[in-house]
């Protein structure tokens, strides 16, 4: 897998995390969770989610200066968000139509947690359609009202967060 400064890759054990830099066997990554990690150039275990920039332009000395930024920016907006207490050590169980078939139980906490990074991501397409200087204002509200959409369609899960701050907010009537 071909890696650069600035990709974004999900590690099996370590969860999502930018690479920000290199040595000559191995790429520095930051994770969320975890920090500043070494993981080895050669190593294929991890999934690419976004790639890097190329250099073409660019010193590496920028490119690392404007990773940090774009982590310090979303360090910031981060918030610890907790399910509610009623929900720990629960069970969402997924049951077929189809008879016959087995149903599927998923710790609601693993659930809970992609319902919080589905919405930091969409934070995080919303800031970028803010800040973008190749939309018009019309572009701009068109893609936010989609996002909203987005919001109100995830209200469902309101019912998982502790704090009310927290739900998901569509389109006030």
């Amino acid at each position: 897998m071909k890696l650069s400064i600035g990709a974004l890759i999900n590690h099996p054990t370590k969860g999502e995390g930018a690479v920000f830099g290199e040595t000559e066997n191995a790429w520095k990554i930051y994770f969320q969770e975890h920090g500043e990690e070494l993981i080895g150039k050669n190593y294929e275990g991890f999934e690419l989610l976004e790639p890097g920039l190329s250099n073409e332009g660019f010193s590496k000395d920028d490119l690392i200066e404007a990773v940090q930024a774009v982590f310090d920016k979303q360090q910031e907006s981060m918030q610890l968000v907790d399910l509610g207490a009623k929900w720990d050590g629960g069970v969402m169980r997924l049951i077929p139509g189809e008879e016959g078939l087995q149903s599927k139980d998923v710790p609601i906490e693993t659930f809970f947690h992609k319902i919080v990074i589905l919405r930091d991501r969409l934070r995080v397409l919303e800031q970028n359609i803010n800040s973008h200087k190749g939309l018009s204002d019309e572009e701009k509200v068109n893609l936010q009202q989609y996002i909203t959409r987005c919001y109100g369609s995830l209200t469902t899960f309101n019912v998982l967060f502790s704090r009310k701050d927290d739900y998901f907010v569509g389109q006030a009537k």
